[in-house]
């Protein structure tokens, strides 16, 4: 019998195991669903939460823009020498002959393709005047991004370059990341890579010298701004617990903004010269060429949508939860018995919808109820008519971290807000090794491990 015992033991721990080593962000990180239809006392009713559309790629929905408009190469045409090779220059670019012109569109076309296709600029040719190239990225949508932005170099890479964002349409810009190959010589700034930054350092601008080599190396093309890495600081270097990164983009103060973009420029500073000096008598051989830029995101919709649609050439949120405009950014007419609210991604794994409601639905005393005016992050409603809440929140409906209206906002240990809790997966993995170390020899860590 105790033989039989240990078996089911370790066969269930061996399981828990399993799912313990499974990504959490295909259970824990979806918020496709809006609204559901559940039984209660009084009936069929719907159920609100959080959601938001998948992630894609956004370059399908993007307009681009050169400036100088002109610095499109082939015309008039031009014959291009090989950086590594001044003497390799067979090299054309006809912007008449479709075959031998490189337009910016070739940045976001099908990647395969054999020869490759990409755009590029006309060469140095007004050296020693700096070769300046503006690449603006618009969507005239709010967008959040879920991965790293990624620029493929057919040229070598930029040994100057800047990568910007703007909030508010192009109106105004601010850095994301420099790159050189001297950081302090090109931007009086101290080279650093992601993996210097930390939780509290994650806003920072940096300036990275990881991307910069002037050749041509076969995996050294591309140029990336790591949205991942700075994931990982909150949610583990596999993204296992989304469920930390959730909370804090609730909680911490311009988190979400921080990834979050209407426009992004690539500011194109010094071509590759080879880390060498210039050669001024074959000018030809400096230049940029991009074959790809990938940009993987999904519309912002304050977590009111879980679909985004691309009409007339703009994308808008399909709002629910009695919202509406682009970004469901307030509430609908007649729906606004209380003032509109973004969703939350907290409590995992539904989040709180904060629903907009009619503006005539009871008594102004009237605060919360148990169905559409539920009190958020554990509130408490007494009598249907006020919630009371826990210590680190406030607001009618509990929705509000107490510590966004104190100095320093939540940002430090001191503010007041909750801690995050271990998901109560962790709790049962304790409880199951401490009963497979009584029963059995076998250690479910060496296993694992």
């Amino acid at each position: 019998m105790h033989f039989q015992l240990v078996l089911m033991m370790q066969a269930i721990w061996t399981g828990v195991c399993h799912a313990a080593m499974q990504h959490y962000p295909a259970a824990w990180g979806h918020y496709d669903v809006c609204k559901s239809q559940v039984y209660s006392d009084e009936g069929l009713t719907w159920d609100y939460m959080a959601c938001q559309p998948e992630a894609a790629d956004m370059t399908q929905f993007l307009k681009v823009t050169l400036d100088p408009p002109n610095i499109t190469c082939g015309d008039p045409p031009e014959t291009y020498c090989a950086l590594e090779n001044p003497y390799m220059c067979n090299n054309e670019c006809d912007a008449s002959t479709e075959e031998l012109a490189h337009p910016p569109e070739l940045m976001f076309d099908i990647e395969g393709r054999n020869p490759t296709t990409f755009w590029q600029s006309t060469s140095w040719k007004k050296y020693p005047k700096a070769l300046l190239v503006n690449i603006t990225l618009s969507w005239n949508k709010t967008i959040e991004l879920t991965d790293d932005i990624v620029l493929t170099f057919e040229s070598g890479r930029p040994e100057q370059m800047v990568l910007e964002k703007s909030l508010d349409y192009g109106r105004s810009w601010q850095p994301y990341q420099f790159y050189a190959t001297d950081c302090l010589d090109a931007f009086t700034m101290e080279p650093k890579t992601v993996q210097d930054l930390t939780q509290h350092t994650l806003l920072d601008i940096i300036c990275t010298e990881d991307y910069s080599r002037g050749y041509v190396w076969k995996y050294d093309k591309t140029v990336r701004f790591e949205i991942k890495d700075r994931f990982a600081l909150f949610a583990g270097p596999r993204l296992h617990n989304m469920a930390s990164l959730y909370g804090q983009l609730d909680t911490t103060k311009n988190l979400r903004d921080f990834f979050t973009i209407t426009d992004l420029r690539v500011r194109l500073l010094r071509p590759a010269t080879g880390a060498t000096m210039v050669d001024e008598n074959n000018l030809s051989r400096y230049f940029y060429a991009i074959s790809d830029i990938k940009v993987q995101g999904r519309c912002k919709c304050n977590l009111h949508a879980n679909s985004c649609v691309y009409d007339k050439e703009k994308l808008s949120c399909e709002c629910e939860h009695n919202t509406t405009g682009p970004d469901c950014g307030r509430c609908k007419r007649n729906y606004q018995g209380r003032a509109w609210s973004a969703g939350s991604y907290l409590p995992i794994p539904k989040g709180t919808a904060n629903v907009c409601i009619p503006n005539n639905i009871g008594p102004v005393t009237r605060v919360c109820d148990n169905e559409l005016l539920r009190c958020q992050n554990g509130g408490v409603c007494e009598n249907n008519i006020r919630c009371n809440c826990p210590s680190a929140y406030t607001g009618l409906l509990c929705e509000k971290p107490r510590c966004e209206s104190e100095l320093g906002g939540c940002k430090g240990p001191d503010s007041g807000q909750a801690p995050l809790r271990p998901p109560p997966l962790c709790s049962l993995l304790t409880l199951l090794l401490l009963a497979s170390a009584l029963l059995t020899e076998a250690s479910c860590w060496s296993a694992v491990l």
